[in-house]
């Protein structure tokens, strides 16, 4: 286990405690190879961060997960607790709403704001990193399996999903299942995990288009579903649990309606509005016969990796919280509910990312390439290359198109690639799941 993985381990474990714990607690639960005092100045800096607080002094000392008081129902902003109180009501006191067209319609992309300017600045100051002008993706790639964790299993919680943290993480990272767990909970956490992987290499020349949104929700929802109705609109009506909102039924009013969101998305400038502006609208129209609110939270993340920002976990949002937030979205149209929780959660995970990316070191090679090297991948398994061929491609490629400084590292870079290749990693590639499957016949 490394430096970066020991620290999170240490800030993982706490977040799964439901009361503080004192650090001898703490020591016997990470087990072997975490020294105390190591421990002591983690704890120390993640309290800096204001992501562990500690209680008591001397002996008594312990810690626990810092939580904010926007974190609970009873904490959201006052102008905001008389909508959450509203959809908190009995369905039977409710009155029954459908999709409001115009709420879309009268929006006009860099003129509406969902997010005010000040909180727009705030969470740009927050999220913005160095590597803000490097190639799209960047600073996911750097932060990739913190993102991949983080987001799956906040995702998956959100949808009741009983995988903890750290078999999550055992799932994500060394394929280990948990026994007596449901086949659904394991598949909507790898699910999860191939969705993330197309957002991130596909950032250079992801576009918020239908094809876009589609794509998403197939890879989220492929084995969980009817396989006709993954990443296709919907041709029937659905009903949502726990809420009077009734969405729109008609397949081509659907369509029409996606179409109008993707489109104005596309059209905003903010990274964060349009960020809040997907998951509001995706999550309203409710496009798809499932998998709506998952495909609406990962493709929230959309603009945040394209321009480098950090992304978007939902760390540390209950999920009664989320749940009322996006009801009020359904019956009340209020988006503001939910902007707490974004703001909130979205503060948290930039001192969480930074926390990350101090110990690990950043591929820059790699990142520089990306283009050139997904091209030779291509070129090698669609032209079915293979043994020496393949090994002097590569090298007659690297000599062409690569800096002489950068072109033994590339190399590297495409080999490795090639040795993992799997149809997981096919996504943007061009290649097609036979010519992969042809070309790895050959190896």
């Amino acid at each position: 286990m490394t430096y970066k993985d020991k620290k999170m381990a240490v800030l993982d474990l706490l977040r799964l405690e439901k009361e503080a714990v004192s650090l001898k607690t703490l020591l016997q639960k990470l087990g072997e190879g975490f020294a105390e005092r190591t421990v002591r100045r983690w704890l120390s800096e993640l309290e800096t961060d204001e992501l562990v607080e500690k209680q008591g002094q001397k002996r008594g000392t312990k810690y626990k997960i810092r939580m904010q008081s926007n974190h609970s129902i009873e904490g959201f902003q006052e102008k905001n607790r008389k909508v959450i109180e509203q959809v908190q009501r009995p369905l039977y006191e409710r009155m029954p709403v459908s999709y409001k067209d115009k709420w879309v319609q009268f929006y006009i992309p860099n003129k509406s704001y969902y997010i005010p300017k000040n909180f727009r600045l705030k969470l740009k100051k927050l999220g913005a990193r160095k590597n803000q002008d490097a190639p799209a993706g960047t600073y996911a790639h750097q932060v990739f399996e913190r993102l991949l964790i983080d987001l799956s299993y906040n995702s998956s919680r959100l949808e009741g999903n009983t995988y903890s943290l750290l078999e999550t993480k055992k799932l994500l990272l060394e394929g280990k299942g948990v026994e007596g767990k449901l086949d659904e909970e394991k598949t909507m956490i790898l699910n999860h995990k191939e969705a993330i992987r197309f957002l991130v290499d596909s950032a250079p020349r992801l576009e918020v288009t239908n094809q876009t949104i589609c794509t998403v929700h197939y890879l989220l929802s492929d084995g969980l579903i009817e396989t006709a109705y993954s990443g296709k609109i919907r041709d029937h009506g659905v009903r949502i649990g726990g809420s009077t909102y009734i969405p729109i039924e008609n397949p081509k009013r659907l369509e029409f309606q996606l179409t109008q969101v993707t489109e104005k998305a596309s059209l905003i400038e903010d990274p964060f509005e349009q960020s809040l502006f997907l998951l509001v609208h995706l999550s309203y129209l409710q496009a798809f016969t499932d998998v709506n609110k998952r495909a609406a939270r990962l493709c929230a993340n959309i603009p945040l990796i394209k321009n480098n920002l950090v992304p978007l976990s939902f760390n540390d949002v209950k999920t009664e919280d989320y749940t009322s937030a996006i009801i009020a979205i359904y019956e009340y149209q209020d988006t503001n509910p939910l902007l707490d929780l974004y703001q909130f959660s979205y503060q948290r995970a930039c001192v969480m990312y930074d926390s990350t990316i101090e110990a690990i070191s950043f591929d820059e090679v790699r990142v520089r390439y990306r283009q050139q090297r997904w091209e030779l991948i291509r070129e090698v398994i669609t032209q079915k290359m293979a043994g020496k061929e393949l090994q002097d491609y590569i090298k007659s490629y690297a000599l062409k198109n690569i800096k002489d400084e950068d072109g033994e590292a590339f190399c590297e870079d495409a080999l490795e690639d090639l040795e993992e290749m799997d149809q997981a990693r096919i996504a943007g590639l061009g290649v097609t799941p036979q010519q992969l499957k042809a070309w790895m016949e050959l190896q």
